[in-house]
């Protein structure tokens, strides 16, 4: 089982696919960090030798991925409710920020309708 920035890479999987299970990296990044270490895309990950894998290992440490892409999306979104902009409002109340409509959607965001008191079923 190859582990590329701390994620073990399913074995059964192509390494163009096993390598999006990495946050950060999807299947145009994999495309293009194969392409990069000369590894074939139809190769499944436990048919790999150890020095792909490290190359692979090189190519990722290149991005940033993981942890640190995680902390720098939640950063950003902190700043956003630090400084009251709009976006971070939408953050802090927890309902849409890219302008989309809630008066009837927006259900994944705002959770379950409230049961409503006296309803005759």
């Amino acid at each position: 089982m190859a582990r590329i920035a701390g994620v073990n890479l399913p074995n059964d999987k192509r390494i163009e696919i096993g390598l999006t299970y990495v946050f950060g990296v999807g299947r145009s990044r994999a495309a293009e960090i194969i392409g990069r270490t000369g590894i074939s895309p139809g190769v499944r990950v436990r048919d790999l030798t150890e020095k792909e894998i490290a190359a692979l290992r090189r190519e990722v440490e290149q991005y940033v991925v993981e942890g640190d892409l995680r902390r720098r999306i939640y950063a950003g979104i902190q700043r956003l409710k630090d400084i009251n902009a709009y976006r971070g409002i939408r953050h802090k109340r927890r309902l849409p920020v890219r302008g989309q409509h809630t008066r009837s959607n927006a259900r994944t965001w705002k959770g379950p309708r409230p049961a409503k008191a006296g309803k005759k079923r």
